[in-house]
C-alpha cells in the first residue's frame, strides 16, 4: 500500500491553514457555551477555552469524515475498486471495503439491476440500465402492435421513473377493442 507523504513544510503550512479555518468555529462555539461574544472567546479559564477549540475540532472531524466518504463514493461510481480505494487511504482492501461499505457498487448486485420487464395494459417493456452512467431507459411494444423507446439520450435518475414512462406509453397503445 502506497501512503501519501507531505513535506514538513507542507505539514506546517497544512496545520496553520486548518488552525486559520477552525479559530472562527471554536469561537463561535465557545461563545454559545459561555454567553460571550466571540471578541472575548479567549478571555476565560484556558480549561474551557481549550475545550471548545477541542469541540470545534471534533466538528471538522465529523465533516472531513463525511466528506472522505462521498469522494471514496464518487471515486467508486467512475469505477474505482476498493483495493484502489484502500491503497490511496493507506490500508488493505478489506478496510475499504468496511470504511466504505458503499462506495462500490456490487457486480453482483450492479447485473441484477441490468434490466427487467413490465407488463401493462396488454402490452410490455424492456427496462435497461446503462452500466457507465447509471441511468435508465425503456423499449416498449403497446397491445395494438405500436413500438416506442425512450427518446435519444434519454436516461431516467431510477428504475421507477423509466417504468412510469413506459407504462404511460403502454397506456396509450392498447388493443382496440372488436
Amino acid at each position: 500500500m502506497a501512503s501519501i507523504e507531505i513535506t514538513p513544510e507542507e505539514q506546517a503550512e497544512l496545520a496553520k491553514a486548518l488552525t486559520d479555518a477552525l479559530t472562527p468555529l471554536a469561537a463561535a462555539v465557545r461563545s454559545r457555551r459561555s454567553g460571550r461574544s466571540t471578541a472575548r472567546m479567549w478571555d476565560a479559564d484556558p480549561v474551557e477555552v481549550t475545550l471548545s477549540v477541542l469541540a470545534a475540532w471534533k466538528v471538522v472531524d465529523t465533516e472531513v469524515k463525511r466528506l472522505t466518504a462521498l469522494a471514496a463514493a464518487t471515486a467508486g461510481s467512475y469505477g474505482a475498486n476498493y483495493e484502489q480505494l484502500g491503497a490511496v487511504w493507506g490500508m488493505t482492501r478489506q478496510g475499504a471495503r468496511k470504511k466504505w461499505p458503499d462506495a462500490v457498487p456490487r457486480p453482483a448486485a450492479a447485473g441484477a439491476r441490468t434490466g427487467s420487464s413490465l407488463e401493462l395494459f396488454g402490452g410490455t417493456a424492456e427496462l435497461t440500465q446503462d452500466q457507465p452512467s447509471g441511468g435508465w431507459s425503456w423499449t416498449a411494444e403497446g397491445a395494438d402492435g405500436t413500438r416506442g423507446a425512450a427518446e435519444d439520450d434519454t436516461r431516467y435518475a431510477s428504475k421507477e421513473e423509466a417504468a412510469a414512462h413506459a407504462g404511460a406509453f403502454l397506456r396509450e397503445h392498447v388493443a382496440a377493442l372488436p
